[in-house]
């Protein structure tokens, strides 16, 4: 579903990705994983086009994408949930849940209701904040709107950056199980994750990230009993 080769990158003068190679399937989990400021998050904005790659190829079903703008990247089924989440704090949760349709040409009003129902199923701590304005949320709260809105466009890839990073536990499981149940209704997901652990329980493959380069993959599961590999991966 997604591909990239030899991707290079620069912020500036700054080169930061210099050679990321990584592929997802479809319906797969994938986990984007290294040390701060290797370059997990700018992968997530190259594929975006929030950055603009200077080398190499991103193909989307086959599809070449790189150089080509957010909103045209987003067109084509690519969601993304950003590490500040960039909620509408002045907007409802219905609102906000709502600008997720732009995602998408042509929805009827009918499947407009029907999908906000569906998400409120999914998150049912939304439903009971629908009136309330974004900015009155817990961070919590808006992480889970965030990944709402991201699946009302019904994207077939998402990427998620860091959903963890600053949240209670209990919210941690409620994000992870919401990958979870991604995974289940065959939404692929890149995912950039500083609990390793957690990460690696929902994720099929992983890739290490180190800087700028992808210089392993292996499956979840191997991970998972790697000592060795998992000592690389501390912060």
């Amino acid at each position: 579903m997604l591909e990239m080769a030899a991707i290079h990158a620069h912020y500036g003068r700054g080169q930061v990705l210099c050679g990321i190679d990584l592929r997802v399937g479809a319906g797969e989990v994938v986990a984007l994983l290294g040390r701060n400021g290797a370059g997990k998050s700018t992968t997530l904005k190259t594929v975006m086009g929030l950055v603009h790659s200077v080398a190499g190829e991103t193909r989307f079903q086959g599809e070449r994408i790189d150089g080509r703008p957010p909103e045209a990247v987003c067109k084509l089924g690519i969601g993304y949930i950003p590490e500040d989440r960039r909620i509408f704090p002045g907007l409802t949760v219905e609102e906000n849940l709502r600008m997720g349709f732009f995602q998408r040409d042509r929805i009827s009003a009918a499947d407009r209701r029907d999908r906000i129902d569906e998400l409120f199923a999914w998150f049912p701590l939304l439903k009971q904040r629908r009136t309330q304005d974004g900015k009155t949320l817990s961070g919590g709260e808006q992480q889970m709107l965030a990944i709402a809105r991201a699946l009302a466009g019904q994207p077939q890839l998402l990427l998620i950056d860091e959903p963890s990073e600053g949240l209670a536990p209990m919210i941690v499981d409620d994000v992870f199980n919401a990958i979870q149940r991604m995974k289940e209704s065959g939404i692929a997901v890149l995912l950039v994750e500083q609990n390793v652990r957690r990460a690696l329980l929902v994720s099929d493959r992983a890739y290490l990230i180190e800087k700028g380069q992808t210089v392993l993959t292996g499956t979840a599961s191997q991970w998972l009993v790697d000592d060795d590999l998992r000592r690389r991966l501390v912060v």
